[in-house]
């Protein structure tokens, strides 16, 4: 292999990788030396895949805040079950005071937490594999993977919040573990 002129020799092919902003397409390589664009099919192919990665990664980050709100309902639904059955119990037999508005601790089960973390690795992979892509520089792929993400974002990720009416001083609950970093790192 031969380092010179920008590019690497390939067995007779030139595989041409930029560190600078480029449009280039024929010759191009991206994240591995065998992701060489031949003509432009594979250009065109390249776009679609990268746009539907990008797309994949807000489907994954949307599964893994819907999970966690599904395992939230678990514990609450579980939490309001064993308190009707204590309030039922104390109702004829104490006259004592009752502690209403507890607060109760949650934390998720061995087996709740490894399905998050399965979540997680995989939208963090993901979104190296899009960084990956993008340090190519290349235009194309740059704005594939900008656009990919603000559709994801409109068809995965449509807001829902419940609202209480009249109420003035509450403010929206955030999810637990939700993560609204773009890179999904350093937060």
């Amino acid at each position: 292999m031969s380092h010179g002129g920008g590019g690497m020799e390939m067995e007779g092919e030139a595989c041409s990788t930029h560190m600078l902003w480029n449009w280039k397409t024929i010759g191009a390589c991206f994240f591995a030396e065998s992701w060489q664009i031949k003509n432009e099919g594979m250009m065109a192919a390249t776009c679609i895949g990268v746009f539907l990665l990008t797309i994949m990664l807000e489907f994954i980050r949307r599964v893994g805040k819907e999970y966690d709100q599904f395992i939230l309902r678990q514990f609450q639904q579980h939490v309001d079950a064993q308190a009707a059955m204590a309030k039922v119990e104390d109702s004829c037999c104490s006259e004592g005071p009752r502690a209403d508005g507890q607060t109760v601790i949650f934390r998720a089960t061995p087996i709740q937490q490894a399905i998050r973390s399965f979540i997680y690795a995989v939208a963090f992979g993901l979104a190296y594999i899009l960084m990956l892509i993008a340090m190519a520089f290349n235009g194309y792929l740059i704005i594939v993977i900008i656009i990919g993400a603000g559709v994801g974002k409109f068809v995965c990720d449509w807001m829902t919040q419940k609202v209480i009416v009249g109420a003035t001083t509450s403010r929206p609950t955030k999810s637990l573990g939700g993560n609204e970093d773009p890179t999904m790192c350093c937060g």
